[in-house]
Order: C-alpha cells, then sequence, then structure tokens
C-alpha cells in the first residue's frame, strides 16, 4: 500500500482535532469541527486551510509567454506583473488536463498553480510540449499554501502585520515578499470559496508558525480551521468546478460553464483551440447547470439524470447546501434539456426522484 503523502502541516492537524482523510493520496483533514461549523465561519466571519497539496510549477525564460499562450486557453499577454489570471490546459480534442491560475511574477517569470491530484501529468504534458527558452521547475515541495477565507479575513491579516496596505491588492492580483509574522510571503486575493479572502504562499518550513499565529490573532474575530468538506460546500455552492467532477478529460472547458477563461479569439493557437473553437459553432452537446430538488433526496456525483425515461446527464456534484438550505446539484445535461425551470428525474437508489433546473451561481456574496 503506498504511503499518503503529507503536508507540512500534518503535525498540527490533530492538536486542532482535525479528522483527516485520503484525498487523492494525500492525508489531509476533512473537517476540524464540523462541515457545517466551518462552512458558516466562512460565510460570516473566517476560516483557514491548509492547501498545501496543491502544486506549484515555475516557469521562467525569454520564450515563457509564447510557451504559455500555447499550453493554456486565456489570454496570458493580459496579465499584469503582480496579477493572477484563471486558465484551463487542454487536449487536442478539448478535454480538460487541468485547471489552474497563472501568477506573473515578473515579465518572462511565472508560476502556475495545479491540482495536487494532476502535478505529475501536468508536469509532464508541460515538458513535453516545450519549445525554445523555457525553464521548468516543480517546486511544489517547497511551497505551503494557506487560504484564509470570510468577510474578516483582511481584519486578522491586518492585526498581524498592520503595515501590509490590503487595499492595494484588487481581486486576483497578489504582492510578493510581504511580511507575515515575521515570515516571507507571497499574498494573493483569491480563493476557492466564493468570498473575499487570500491564499497565501510561503516556504514549507514556515507553514506551521504561521499557521498558529492567523489562528491566535484571528481568535476575537471567531476564525476557526476549516477541512476539505467545508472547501468543497463551499466553492460548490459559488458554482466553482472541481476537476475531476465539473471538469475532465472527457468534459471541455465550454461544457464546464467557464468558457470566461477560454479566449478562441487570441492569436495563439492554443492545444484544443480547434476543437473548442468547433464546439462553439456547433452548439455544445453537454452544459453544465444548476438543479434544485422538487422531491426528497440529495444529487450525489456520479447519479444519472434522466427526462421521459431517457438518459440525459448525470450529477457531478451534489449536497444539501448550509447556506440556502435545499437539496442541490451540479448536473451535465444534454443542452436541450439544460433551460431554466426543466423537469428531470434523478435516479437514486433505484428510485427516480424529481428535481429542475435553476441559476447558478447557487450563492454569490453581496459584499
Amino acid at each position: 500500500m503506498t504511503e499518503l503523502k503529507r503536508t507540512p502541516l500534518f503535525p498540527f492537524y490533530k492538536q486542532y482535532g482535525g479528522k483527516t482523510i485520503d484525498f487523492g493520496g494525500w492525508d489531509l483533514p476533512v473537517q476540524f469541527s464540523s462541515i457545517k461549523e466551518e462552512h458558516e465561519a466562512v460565510r460570516t466571519k473566517a476560516g483557514l486551510f491548509d492547501v498545501s497539496h496543491m502544486g506549484e510549477i515555475e516557469v521562467k525564460g525569454k520564450e515563457s509567454l509564447r510557451f504559455l499562450q500555447k499550453m493554456l486557453t486565456n489570454d496570458i499577454a493580459k496579465i499584469k506583473n503582480g496579477g493572477a489570471q484563471y486558465a484551463a490546459m487542454c487536449y487536442e480534442n478539448g478535454g480538460t488536463v487541468d485547471d489552474l491560475l497563472t501568477y506573473k511574477l515578473a515579465d518572462d517569470h511565472y508560476l502556475l498553480v495545479v491540482n495536487a491530484s494532476n502535478i505529475e501529468k501536468d508536469f509532464n504534458w508541460l515538458k513535453e510540449h516545450v519549445e525554445g527558452e523555457v525553464e521548468l521547475v516543480n517546486l511544489s515541495e517547497c511551497y505551503a499554501q494557506l487560504a484564509l477565507q470570510g468577510p474578516l479575513a483582511g481584519k486578522v491579516i491586518k492585526k498581524i502585520n498592520p503595515d501590509i496596505n490590503l487595499s492595494a491588492i484588487g481581486y486576483f492580483q497578489f504582492h510578493q515578499k510581504q511580511n507575515l509574522a515575521d515570515k516571507e510571503v507571497l499574498l494573493s486575493r483569491t480563493g476557492y470559496t466564493g468570498e473575499d479572502g487570500f491564499e497565501i504562499y510561503c516556504d514549507s518550513k514556515d507553514a506551521g508558525e504561521l499557521w498558529q499565529e492567523i489562528l491566535a490573532a484571528g481568535k476575537e474575530e471567531g476564525i476557526i480551521p476549516c477541512g476539505l468538506g467545508a472547501r468543497d460546500t463551499l466553492r460548490f455552492e459559488a458554482t466553482l468546478a472541481l476537476y475531476g467532477q465539473e471538469l475532465s478529460a472527457s468534459i471541455s472547458p465550454l461544457e464546464a460553464g467557464i468558457g470566461f477563461a477560454v479566449k478562441l479569439n487570441k492569436e495563439a493557437d492554443f492545444i484544443g483551440k480547434s476543437a473548442l473553437v468547433a464546439q462553439k459553432e456547433n452548439g455544445i452537446a453537454r452544459k453544465l447547470v444548476g438543479i434544485e430538488m422538487i422531491d426528497r433526496g440529495i444529487p450525489r456525483h456520479g447519479y444519472k439524470v434522466y427526462a421521459n425515461g431517457e438518459l440525459i446527464g448525470e450529477v457531478t456534484t451534489g449536497t444539501q447546501s448550509p447556506t440556502l438550505k435545499k437539496n442541490i446539484g451540479l448536473v451535465l445535461l444534454n443542452t436541450e434539456y439544460a433551460k431554466l425551470d426543466q423537469e428531470v428525474e434523478i435516479e437514486i437508489r433505484g428510485k427516480y426522484v424529481k428535481a429542475k433546473v435553476v441559476a447558478t451561481p447557487f450563492y454569490k456574496r453581496t459584499n
């Protein structure tokens, strides 16, 4: 049996009551208190996540921009120094290799942040396609990443270092070499929860002290440590795609509803572009939509979806929404059935249970 990988924060989980599970080969906390309590804390106060399992790949060299334009669906030329951008990486047939963030550290110097289960696959895919003066380095072992998310996240950061100018860090922007608890960090206004917040990249050896400092500083604000369970319910309510569910080698970015990160009109001929252009021109056959249960039952990943006895799709993610208190799901449906208020049936343990198509995102913060 392969030994599970552990982040630098693993020794602290038990101290805070963390219950761990095997998540894609990593020994990670699913919860510390309860998923509902952690979810609520992020929506109303602040929560701290260990996301050090995510991968970091450095891309640098004179031809790094040209290389990334070929590899990624978004327009990398639009990123300014200190900016971040969401994109997908595709196969020739339009299926998704991964979805990721690109940070522009300097001219000809980028950092890609990729999904933990895809680190090796992504690095090899990038390496296979390198042309010209481009250097790739897998820095995943060197970095730890903490995500401080919620409406009070900024207040907690300011308590640790009042000199950090958070108003100068806009959404999808970052500042390098920031001092947080006497540690040098990259502070990014990004997240995976639908709330305001920050992702903090630091040296692996500094993660433990930072974790403790942030939790101590935010005690009055009600900050709590959070696990993968709440991270999933939060991103799901905000309709943020999860690789392996909403996105995969057989699901294109257009089908998954992240067309905003696919720039078909950019000059660069990125891998998968012709397949995605054809999908756009011919109309996508499948579409990711939200559903709300009419009858009792919770739609779960992999459940089949029917209309008039015909199989028309599959649930990618579903649960009882902690914020909305409704049973909802994301479903990849045949496009003809993807219109609002369309009634469908979910097969749950051999029974056909009614649901209807609803607007997404299910949750959007107002502040």
